[in-house]
């Protein structure tokens, strides 16, 4: 019961390639790689934005 058998994978991998065919998982593959790059970048953009807010100078109260 613990461990699955190679019929039990042949199966699982029948149902999926039925249900989403042999030209619809590279396509999610790609979608879901696109998805990490954007996030990477999504990520770096943030990082960036961060750095210049630090780097300004505030002049405070000029009237002391």
């Amino acid at each position: 019961m613990g461990s699955f058998s190679v019929w039990h994978w042949l199966i699982v991998l029948v149902i999926v390639l039925v249900l989403f065919g042999r030209g619809k998982i590279p396509e999610l593959m790609g979608d879901v790689a696109k998805g990490i790059k954007s996030f990477k970048k999504g990520m770096s953009d943030e990082d960036t934005t961060e750095t210049a807010s630090k780097t300004v100078d505030h002049k405070g109260d000029e009237t002391k």
